[in-house]
């Protein structure tokens, strides 16, 4: 004797939407995000001098502003840890010159914020620090304005990386 169970959970998995990725009302829009993400990274990877996938990219919100993280993924890999060092020091003395082209040329636009911490000017400040398995800048803000144009910032990269911060 057959057991029916088993056969009929068997018939009803392979008649599933979800056994079809497209048959999913939201696949269209799923596929667009991975290959805008894609994009994202091969732009990041030209400038930012290092690849998106031998790294792991932070960006969180603080009282006072926030932080940009990247660390190697192997730490034996000291290439990329010197091009993740030097990329962060440059970004650190960029932004306080108000230079945000790096961000604009990974993401193919302006990104949220930027031109209001181009407005607040000395009201930010961006320091770099090492760690050791990469670097950080810490993003300090005066005043309620001048920390909502950070966290915008901070906030698309998020959205864009899908560093889940």
């Amino acid at each position: 004797m057959i057991p029916i169970a088993p056969l009929a959970f068997a018939l009803l998995l392979s008649s599933s939407p979800a056994s079809d990725p497209t048959d999913c009302p939201l696949h269209a829009s799923h596929m667009a995000a991975a290959a805008h993400r894609e994009e994202v990274d091969a732009r990041g990877d030209g400038a930012m001098g290092f690849s998106q996938e031998a790294t792991t990219h932070h960006f969180r919100a603080t009282e006072s502003g926030g932080i940009i993280e990247v660390t190697v993924r192997d730490a034996a890999d000291s290439a990329t840890l010197a091009a993740v060092r030097s990329h962060l020091q440059h970004i650190a003395v960029a932004f306080e010159a108000g230079d945000f082209s790096i961000p604009e040329a990974v993401h193919a636009q302006v990104p949220p914020g930027v031109a209001a911490m181009r407005r607040a000017g000395d009201a930010i400040s961006y320091r770099y620090q090492e760690l050791p398995a990469g670097a950080q800048v810490v993003i300090t803000a005066t005043g309620k304005a001048a920390v909502d144009a950070v966290h915008d910032f901070l906030g698309f990269q998020v959205a864009e990386h899908g560093t889940g911060d």
